[in-house]
């Protein structure tokens, strides 16, 4: 357990830390800070557990820290010191996840009960999947389009997370059970049922054991996959292609094109735009104008229905779209390559 003091006063953070029944409560850091800016400065460096800050410092004040660590580190706990004088502006730091306050004067039986009960709470808490859902869902794409170098790029997320991470090895074990589990199960919706993956460490007990362990999971429904799927799988691009291009007549969405895939739209458009090097707009636009080529060549069809053909309802925007795309009206292209 790591514990940050912030205070601008040197006698006050001196007498805190002796304040502060270390072994008890099995803390293996004390460090303090003078304001609010170093305090961010230090947590940059190593995060802490625990942050007890004063409300009144120079530069940055104890209020504009809790909001600091609100929006960036959502799982130190906070207490506020505060005199009488200052109770109602540290009530303000309630918005920012502060739940404990202490006033002056201390005791010390009044700290090290805060510190306890904040290490109880610690240990009982729920962790939350949601900072992870996003995480989840790439995931699942990831795997279901087989892009290892993708897969790779999330599994280091996961890597650097758990190094950083201020969870103990049992807190981190069930939250990475909790999203691997949600990732099978997505893929299951999709039609992927893995068989029982063969892990050394079925149970985790430090972060390294976790990382490999992660490593493994992912590892193993990519080629477990790629296995199901050998001889019959077509790319999921060409398929989203070839509904596009069958589809030349109607206006269909990203959204709709995306959810026939089985995609959020979000994840579709970009992943659509990497494996494509085009937009999904730019390439049902290219699509369509290829189609009015290969029709313009045949003399006896109408340009008016070339351009409902491919999607265009509306001639004088199909004849603008044809132009900016080629350089030439439909009937100059027509007269260029020898119709008239």
């Amino acid at each position: 357990m790591r514990l940050l003091i912030v205070d601008d006063e040197p006698v006050i953070r001196k007498g805190l830390v002796k304040m502060v029944d270390q072994k008890r409560y099995s803390i293996t850091e004390i460090r303090t800070a003078s304001n609010g800016e170093q305090a961010i400065e230090m947590l940059r460096e190593a995060e802490a557990d625990i942050v007890l800050t004063d409300i009144r410092m120079p530069k940055m004040s104890g209020l504009e820290l809790c909001e600091h660590i609100h929006q960036h580190y959502k799982h130190i706990q906070m207490v506020v010191i505060s005199g009488y004088d200052d109770f109602a502006y540290a009530q303000k730091c309630v918005t920012y996840g502060v739940k404990h306050y202490l006033l002056k004067p201390l005791t010390s039986a009044d700290l090290n009960k805060i510190i306890g009960d904040l290490i109880d709470q610690r240990g009982n808490e729920v962790i939350s999947l949601s900072p992870y859902l996003a995480w989840i869902e790439r995931a699942e794409q990831s795997i279901w389009l087989l892009h290892e170098q993708e897969l790779d790029s999330l599994n280091s997320y996961w890597i650097h997370m758990i190094e950083t991470s201020s969870l103990n090895a049992a807190q981190l074990n069930t939250l990475i059970q909790d999203c691997l589990g949600l990732l099978k199960g997505r893929l299951q919706e999709k039609g992927f049922e893995a068989q029982t993956i063969p892990l050394t460490n079925s149970t985790p007990r430090t972060k390294a054991e976790i990382i490999q362990y992660i490593s493994q999971y992912l590892q193993f429904l990519y080629d477990e996959l790629t296995k199901q799927r050998t001889g019959y799988y077509k790319n999921p691009l060409e398929e989203i292609k070839m509904y596009i291009d069958e589809h030349l007549a109607e206006d269909i969405s990203l959204v709709e094109v995306a959810e026939m895939a089985g995609f959020t739209p979000t994840y579709f458009s970009a992943m659509f735009k990497k494996m494509s090097n085009e937009t999904f707009v730019k390439y049902r636009i290219k699509t369509r104008m290829i189609k009015a080529k290969e029709l313009l060549a045949i003399p006896h069809i109408r340009i008016v229905d070339i351009a409902a053909t491919v999607g265009y309802e509306d001639y004088p925007h199909f004849a603008k779209m044809f132009k900016k795309t080629t350089g030439y009206t439909p009937s100059e292209y027509r007269q260029m390559i020898g119709i008239k």
